[in-house]
């Protein structure tokens, strides 16, 4: 009967999610890997199989986590109000390894490299837009954004802003909460 892990997938998962978050997948060694999950190099193939296939899952594990938190902010908050509250929530995030989202950190770093995980980091965007798309929706079910506004070209707007918003924040010369704000009340023009 195999043994069952002395350790916790999903712990694993979030620790190397926040190290290629904050390196990149070619700033981050197999070495650098198996150091911070306390890991020897047969537990690490054991557990992942590869550095490529532990990245995957911290993607899914990324995407997933921000389209939970975001639902649960609509729940909170309404659909238009966590829309608005996105922008500055993403950039006051302070236990996040990085400012830039590592969806689109993936996505310039490996797309040149034609690598597959750049394509799962855009498929991933892609779940992030539809997800923001539907809030977009629902606030127009709710009468709170006008009719004659295509939801799925809002998400698109959105997330090219977020995604702004967010490289903007890694930077000092740049007052991201007052951009943050900007994005925020050009939802309530809507």
């Amino acid at each position: 009967m195999p043994r069952k892990p002395a350790y916790d997938r999903d712990a694993l998962i979030e620790k190397a999610r926040d190290i290629f978050w904050r390196q990149g997948w070619a700033g981050t060694s197999l070495k650098d890997l198996e150091r911070a999950l306390k890991l020897k190099p047969g537990s690490f193939y054991a557990a992942f199989g590869s550095k490529d296939a532990l990245y995957a899952l911290t993607l899914e594990s990324y995407t997933q986590e921000g389209m939970a938190r975001l639902n649960a902010l609509a729940e909170r908050l309404g659909p238009k109000e966590a829309l608005k509250a996105q922008p500055r929530l993403v950039i006051e995030a302070v236990e996040n390894p990085a400012k830039a989202c590592m969806l689109a950190k993936t996505y310039a770093e490996l797309q040149a490299k034609d690598h597959a995980l750049a394509d799962q980091a855009a498929l991933h965007m892609a779940e992030m837009k539809a997800c923001f798309a539907d809030l977009f929706r629902s606030a127009q079910a709710a009468g709170e954004i006008r009719p004659e506004h295509d939801p799925d070209r809002l998400a698109a707007r959105f997330q090219s802003d977020i995604l702004g918003l967010r490289l903007s924040a890694e930077r000092k010369d740049v007052n991201a909460l007052e951009i943050a704000a900007d994005i925020a009340s050009d939802i309530d023009r809507l």
